[in-house]
């Protein structure tokens, strides 16, 4: 792919250390792409990452997670999205693990990762860990990704309640997780519908987003401590994405800040913000 200097989705984010004192382990980078010279589509390319591991390791997984996967992303031809990003995930795992080898003091250094794909208006998600993946569409807000944790899982076998996730003991238990000895499972459901199957959700790959739909990505530093239906309120009442970003994160903020906040906001244009056409994206290459 070419990198341009121009994306053709709206973009806010913003991390923040939060209000504990620990360093920000948190890392994202975001990335707009011209498929090729001689395919002119657009393509947004978003990966956040939450550390895991003391003595600034963390960070450094992070940095290391963000980067592999950026880069691989960046050197694809765009033509299969989702093995393309299988496999820049397990790079990025393969290179933290590599690092933190015979380094006691980053032993057990890790990271979670949510990345977003948009090429044209086709949505391509993939994750690993507790990091979040929503879609907001008009006055509702889906969660598309599922948590890699103890909580989940217990709440999937039915062993504890919805009411009993958010404040269990074991709520930061991650499954998942980047820089392990072996690599770990990729996650592709795109769970659009939550009585879906997960076939159902994986098959959602590629799907079509609308003018207007805005995808939210988050560590649980936002999600721990803002609920999903305040979430939709800010982003769908504040005059832009970045007031939107910033009011986020003083929430969290505001009811402790325990841990590091990121968050990153990508809004299809709407149909008024083309040209009279109608033309999604022909703003961009002036047809």
């Amino acid at each position: 792919m070419i990198r341009t200097t121009l994306a053709h989705v709206h973009v806010a984010a913003l991390s923040n250390a939060g209000m504990s004192g620990k360093n920000n382990e948190d890392r994202y980078a975001v990335s707009s792409f011209q498929l090729s010279k001689d395919d002119p589509r657009p393509s947004v390319f978003a990966v956040v990452a939450d550390g895991i591991g003391g003595h600034r390791a963390g960070e450094v997984a992070a940095e290391l997670a963000v980067n592999y996967i950026s880069m691989h992303v960046a050197e694809s031809n765009a033509k299969k999205p989702v093995r393309i990003l299988e496999n820049a995930i397990h790079d990025a795992s393969q290179a933290i693990a590599s690092h933190s080898a015979g380094k006691e003091e980053e032993q057990g250094m890790g990271a979670t990762c949510a990345c977003v794909w948009i090429i044209e208006n086709k949505l391509y998600t993939a994750y690993v860990g507790d990091s979040r993946i929503y879609l907001l569409r008009g006055k509702y807000i889906q969660r598309l990704s599922i948590d890699h944790t103890w909580v989940q899982e217990a709440f999937e076998k039915g062993i504890i309640s919805a009411e009993q996730m958010r404040d269990h003991p074991n709520v930061h238990v991650i499954r998942r997780h980047l820089g392990g000895i072996k690599l770990p499972e990729v996650d592709f459901r795109l769970r659009i519908d939550n009585e879906e199957t997960d076939e159902e959700s994986m098959n959602n790959q590629g799907f079509h987003l609308h003018p207007g739909d805005t995808i939210l990505m988050c560590t649980d530093g936002l999600t721990d401590l803002v609920w999903d239906d305040e979430i939709q309120k800010i982003i769908r009442g504040q005059k832009d994405l970045k007031a939107a970003a910033e009011t986020l994160v003083n929430l969290a903020n505001q009811r402790g800040g325990h841990d590091n906040i990121t968050v990153v906001l990508l809004s299809m244009p709407r149909v008024e913000e083309t040209n009279p056409r109608g033309n999604l994206f022909g703003w961009l290459f002036g047809e």
